[in-house]
């Protein structure tokens, strides 16, 4: 009996998810506990993985579609791959018996339509329509491009149409060959979902369509949202990292012994920042309709960089945490963020944000802000200038600092001192444990 793979639970407030790749294809063995499908949410990737042994049946939702919490995407079946127990035909029963367990292993027909195709799922071909053997996602491939299957010679097991021979009919369109045009070939809105289809690649391989992941297009949106929503406005100062960093030289080994963590420059950018929020308190606030949410609490976002986009984990209550604690939060959090494994908890809320561009070689650029947080520090490359100390001319490492603030909350002024008290602070480190 085949058992129906639900989409779970996905978090707090989040409804829906992408199917970003399959790990199983249809008709393969799965064991108990093995991940069959990544989805894809706003903020996380996760793995549903087979609830019992069997055989991966069939795929309802394809690759890029967007699915709910409960929805059907596949079902697993019992028994080795491709076997229901149904009987052979007669001739050459095992070329016959192969193809008809891959259609089965194909099928994907909700049991409310399972009345009209009576005869066809009797004898084990439920992929069968108006005499074309085609699975769903490639009906629904040449459908979209108004491709007629029975005039498709197909290449499958048993004459079946599979993916490839309708992709070489769209190719072919795309050289002029004469097939129909696509109807979204006309400039059309982006689908519901966000995404719009991607055309064939062109023949010569300069061209190259990849999807979006559903995490891509959520930071997209959230980018245009800030600039759309707030009333946006950086002020830049500079910092003397002489004395920071001339305290991790000296320090930093006995540190790590002593505490496991590494010490980075981003401990203490977060302790200037708590002690800055404290002295500034509109910085971590959030505008809620006619009203200002100021909050005494201190979690900081810090922005880390994966693959698909820049995600923002919080290190809750930075206010309580030491040096080494942040340090080995900040770690476990990116290590955490580069791996896949954020949860929706590491990512919720945040009062304030950090970012640091200076990884990637950046001397000066404007964060965005993190909706609905009204305030957000980017920090960036250490780079020797010569600068003015006491009337004399010297080469400093320095560090273009920026803040990043919403106008309608926070005042010029207010943000100007909110900088130069981080600044302060850096270049003085011993005012950070007085802060503290």
């Amino acid at each position: 009996m085949a058992v129906e793979i639900h989409v779970p639970e996905l978090g707090e407030s989040v409804a829906d998810a992408t199917v970003g790749r399959w790990l199983k294809q249809e008709g393969e063995t799965v064991k108990s506990g093995e991940a069959l499908v990544e989805l894809e949410t706003d903020k996380i990737n996760f793995e549903v993985e087979a609830e019992q042994d069997g055989v991966l049946e069939s795929i309802a939702k394809g690759e890029g579609e967007t699915v709910g919490v409960g929805e059907v995407i596949g079902s697993i079946g019992e028994g080795e791959a491709g076997g229901d127990g149904s009987e052979a035909p007669t001739g050459e029963p095992e070329k016959e018996e192969a193809a008809a367990q891959e259609e089965r292993a194909e099928t994907e027909q909700p049991e409310a339509e399972a009345e009209g195709a009576a005869d066809e799922e009797a004898n084990g071909h439920r992929q069968v329509e108006n005499g074309v053997r085609a699975s769903p996602s490639v009906r629904k491939l040449a459908q979209e491009y108004d491709i007629d299957l029975a005039k498709v010679a197909g290449s499958g097991s048993g004459g079946r149409v599979t993916r490839e021979d309708v992709e070489r009919l769209i190719r072919g369109q795309d050289r002029g060959s004469g097939a129909p045009t696509r109807e979204a070939e006309k400039p059309s809105a982006p689908e519901e979902d966000g995404r719009r289809e991607a055309a064939p690649a062109a023949e010569d391989g300069r061209e190259e369509r990849v999807r979006l992941s559903r995490r891509r297009l959520t930071i997209a949106q959230r980018l245009v949202e800030s600039q759309q929503n707030s009333a946006m406005l950086t002020t830049f100062n500079e910092a003397d990292m002489s004395t920071v960093m001339e305290l991790r030289r000296r320090r930093k080994d006995a540190f790590q012994e002593r505490t496991g963590a590494r010490l980075g420059f981003m401990s203490f950018f977060t302790k200037a920042a708590v002690a800055a929020l404290k002295a500034f308190r509109k910085v971590n606030a959030e505008l809620q309709d006619n009203e200002l949410v100021l909050k005494h609490y201190y979690d900081i976002g810090v922005a880390v960089s994966t693959d698909e986009g820049l995600v923002v984990p919080v290190v809750r209550d930075a206010d309580r945490k030491n040096f080494a604690e942040i340090e080995g939060t900040i770690s476990d959090l990116a290590t955490k963020a580069r791996e896949g494994k954020l949860t929706l908890e590491d990512l919720r809320g945040g009062t304030f944000t950090i970012t640091n561009g200076g990884i990637f070689g950046s001397l000066v650029s404007t964060p965005i802000l993190t909706l609905p947080q009204v305030a957000i520090l980017g920090m960036h490359k250490i780079q020797d200038r010569p600068v003015a100390v006491d009337g004399k001319v010297e080469v400093r490492p320095m560090m273009y600092l920026a803040l990043s603030y919403d106008h309608r909350v926070i005042d010029g002024a207010e943000a100007v001192s909110f900088l130069v008290r981080i600044k302060e602070m850096i270049e003085d480190p011993e005012s950070l444990l007085l802060e503290g």
